[in-house]
């Protein structure tokens, strides 16, 4: 990737750097991966996991095939299993759990009844719903790996983008994903002096380098180049880093997104704090997905790579300096006809209060306020609503 030019706001360090993770929003999703994800599916770089989905892809292939002349049997080798015969091979195909389901959602039977019948008797019931599925093509996606299975069954018009494809567009601006580019896997937060040390070695305990048999997901940083926007109520700087994310599935289980933002830290549990101006981009995998892949994702991705850091650091600076409310009766109004509510709007003011030792006066206040009362809300859509209204107000300060 082009390498960007530092401006006296973005400085290269070789130690970690002091942060403030009580502004901005705070984003588990990486957590939440990093939480769930077995060792077997955790990378310790992007070259490795490139490989390994690579190779997956090259021993899958895709068909489609017409539904009424797929036959449903009980495996020969175990009568508690299900296989089908699918036209164009004669080896039977033996269906994974995520592919069972896809097959019965499809024909409109219940999965979980399913699984509880004997293998021959929820053969003849998916049988019959193959022979009556009104949509009479699917598309199959069949990897042979010693014996021939069905990863992912879905409709004729699936648009699919494949995991290599994703990690691929990374690569070509992230490089290993482990420090050979200013793309990284992120360091960690100390919780005791409040630093971020980006130089943490890259294990299978810190790494965000994920791939599953149904999914791929990878979080990287530029956390050795922090951007200064603006002050803190101390004086120090206001540090922030780059991050984005990105996931995909290949066999339908979800779609394809990019999400790019700022962000003050990364913990050990890989929630992130401070976050500003996140944006996202989804694509469902219908038929021209991968064509608004080309066009769309992996250009913004590029794009968000190689931009400067000089709008987010000028849109800070405007909602610093644009003061909107200079006594309670302001901050009152201007909350109120935001469309907070009375007990929202004074959590939003005490929080500000709190943190900053006075009152919020510029738009920027506001959104750290709003922002702070996001943080606790248990519910995600509450949470996200409420960030969303506080990076309305940062976008319009600009």
């Amino acid at each position: 990737m082009t390498m960007m030019t530092l401006t006296q706001n973005e400085q290269h360090v070789s130690s970690g750097f002091r942060v403030d993770v009580s502004r901005g929003a705070r984003v588990g999703r990486v957590s939440s991966e990093w939480f769930s994800r077995p060792d077997d599916e955790r990378y310790l770089s992007l070259t490795d996991l490139h490989d390994a989905v690579r190779r997956r892809a090259d021993r899958a292939q895709a068909r489609t095939v017409e539904s009424r002349f797929v036959r449903v049997q009980a495996a020969r080798d175990n009568a508690e299993r299900l296989a089908l015969l699918v036209p164009g091979r004669d080896e039977p195909v033996a269906p994974t759990h995520w592919s069972f389901g896809q097959l019965c959602g499809l024909v409109g039977a219940p999965s979980s009844y399913l699984r509880q019948l004997p293998a021959s008797l929820a053969g003849i019931n998916l049988q019959h719903g193959l022979l009556s599925h009104r949509a009479e093509l699917v598309k199959t996606l069949e990897a042979d790996d010693g014996r021939i299975e069905l990863r992912a069954v879905t409709g004729p018009d699936y648009g699919r983008i494949w995991d290599h494809e994703l990690v691929s567009a990374v690569k070509k601006i992230a490089g290993n994903g482990t420090g050979d580019t200013r793309w990284k896997v992120p360091g960690v937060l100390d919780w005791n002096t409040m630093t971020h040390n980006p130089f943490v070695d890259v294990t299978k305990d810190t790494t965000t380098l994920y791939a599953s048999d149904r999914d791929v997901f990878l979080f990287l940083v530029d956390d050795t180049h922090p951007i200064e926007a603006g002050r803190l109520p101390d004086g120090s700087p206001d540090l922030y880093f780059r991050g984005f994310y990105c996931w995909n599935s290949e066999v339908g289980s979800k779609t394809l997104g990019i999400a790019s933002f700022y962000l003050r830290a990364v913990c050990m549990n890989r929630n992130l704090w401070g976050v500003e101006n996140f944006e996202e981009i989804t694509i469902r995998h219908s038929k021209f997905a991968a064509q608004r892949f080309a066009h769309e994702a992996a250009p913004a991705l590029t794009r968000f790579a190689d931009s400067s850091p000089a709008p987010f650091i000028a849109g800070i600076k405007a909602a610093r300096e644009r003061i909107v409310a200079r006594n309670d009766e302001d901050r009152d109004s201007f909350l109120r006809k935001r469309g907070f509510s009375k007990s929202e709007t004074t959590k939003i003011i005490e929080t500000v209060l709190h943190e900053e030792g006075r009152p919020p006066e510029s738009v920027f206040d506001f959104v750290q306020g709003i922002s702070a009362l996001a943080r606790g809300k248990p519910h995600q859509d509450a949470r996200l609503e409420l960030e969303g209204k506080a990076k309305r107000l940062l976008e319009r300060a600009a």
